[in-house]
Parts: structure tokens; C-alpha cells; sequence
């Protein structure tokens, strides 16, 4: 049966790919996009800064009077401002947490408390640095993990309402946010995932759709790697 999903940042990536395969499942899709529509046949796009709580309400309020009440939603939204401790200036470490954390909040608060039927679910894309940390990124790292700690309470808040909340962990993965690292970052990358290679952004999609199926009706709460085995040992 068709549902209606919400990807945010579904503009490029891992957001994309998701958007696509809920789509080619035959789903009714939005995504929302902060600067340029990427035009995605079939996609409903919404312009929206989910850094902005009213933005994000008028960007539901567009995708419920056209695709009716938001059954999936995603919280793919997010961002970078990497520096290290010493030259991390305010705006960015407040972007970063606007972004990411306010800003998956302000999503799941929207959706968890619209009319979001009985077998609802909400899917934050989450980091599997989150645990770990990583050189450079205390505001990503921090912030993603700061998502992890909003899935397993909104999870607890919203389980009586038969929605579940996940988080999915992706490793490095080949999206032009990875392109831009230096050639010495992406070699320590695949020197640290015994798999030998980057993931996917389908590969990434194929998890949140299970996460988002009947079939995983019983998961609740988890963070989990997609990864080749990088950091998910840390979990």
C-alpha cells in the first residue's frame, strides 16, 4: 500500500537515494531542500530550512494537503563546519547543532504529534563517528550522537502510539560531501573498513527502507551501523 514519506535533505546523496527507492516502491514521496529544487521525477519537493521551526511546519503542511498525513519520515537533514577545537568559531559549532540535532527534532516533534497512524516511523540518518569521535568534527560527532540520544527518547514516547524510531549509522559513503575530503582522508578511510571500499548511497537507502517495511514492525530504538564493519565493533 502507497504511503506517504517525508525525507528532509532528500536534495542530493544519501537523502536522494532514499527518496528514489521509496519512490520506485511506489510510496508517495516528499523531500525538502534548502537552496536549489534538484526536480526528482515523481518527488514532491518543499523548500524548507528545518533549522526554522515554522518553516518546517508550513513544509508538512504542504505535504499532508498533497500527499495526506506523513506515515515515513526521514531526518536526513544535515550539515559540516569541521575545524579543530582551537579555530571552531561559535557559528560553527551552532550551525552544526541547529542543523542536526534542532533540527531532527523539530521534524520528529511535527510528525510525532500530527496525526501519524498506528505503525508510523521515523528514521533519523545518524553517523557512525557518533560513538567514536573523529579529528576535526566535535560539533559533527557530538551532534550526531546528540541524535542518537533523541531517537531512544522519542522512541519511549511514542511506542505506545505503535510508531517506531531508528536511527541509521552510515560510514563513509561515495556522495559529493565525501568527494570534497583530501586524498589522504578518503585513503584512512578505506585503510579503516575491512571491506576495502566506501558504501553506497543505495546501499544506505536499502537499510531505512527495511527500517521504514512491516518487516521490521519490532525494531525500536537502535542505532544502526552501515558501515563494512569501520566502527560498528564500538557499538
Amino acid at each position: 500500500m502507497s504511503r506517504s514519506v517525508l525525507v528532509t535533505g532528500g536534495n542530493r546523496g544519501i537523502g536522494r537515494a532514499v527518496a528514489e527507492t521509496f519512490r520506485d516502491e511506489g510510496d508517495r514521496v516528499a523531500i525538502t531542500y534548502r537552496t536549489e529544487d534538484p526536480g526528482i521525477p515523481g518527488v514532491l519537493a518543499v523548500r524548507c530550512d528545518v533549522t526554522d521551526s515554522e518553516q518546517v511546519d508550513a513544509a508538512f503542511d504542504e505535504v499532508e494537503a498533497r500527499h495526506g498525513a506523513v506515515e515515513v519520515l526521514v531526518a536526513n537533514a544535515g550539515v559540516t563546519a569541521d575545524n579543530l577545537l582551537a579555530d571552531m568559531s561559535d557559528e560553527q559549532f551552532r550551525h552544526v547543532y541547529e542543523t542536526n540535532v534542532a533540527g531532527t527534532f523539530y521534524v520528529a516533534r511535527r510528525a510525532g504529534t500530527a496525526p501519524m497512524p498506528d505503525g508510523g516511523r521515523i528514521i533519523a540518518i545518524s553517523s557512525a563517528i557518533a560513538p567514536y569521535g573523529a579529528y576535526g568534527q566535535a560539533n559533527y560527532a557530538s551532534s550526531k550522537a546528540g541524535q542518537i540520544g533523541l531517537v531512544k527518547s522519542l522512541m519511549r514516547e511514542l511506542a505506545p502510539r505503535g510508531i517506531t524510531v531508528n536511527a541509521v549509522l552510515p560510514g563513509p559513503v561515495q556522495t559529493d560531501m565525501y568527494d570534497e575530503l583530501s586524498p589522504e582522508a578518503k585513503a584512512g578511510h578505506l585503510r579503516s573498513i575491512p571491506l576495502g571500499r566506501c558504501g553506497q548511497p543505495e546501499e544506505i537507502a536499502g537499510v531505512v527502507a527495511f527500517l521504514a517495511s512491516s518487516k521490521a514492525a519490532f525494531i525500536n530504538g537502535v542505532a544502526l551501523p552501515v558501515d563494512g564493519g569501520a566502527l560498528g565493533h564500538l557499538i
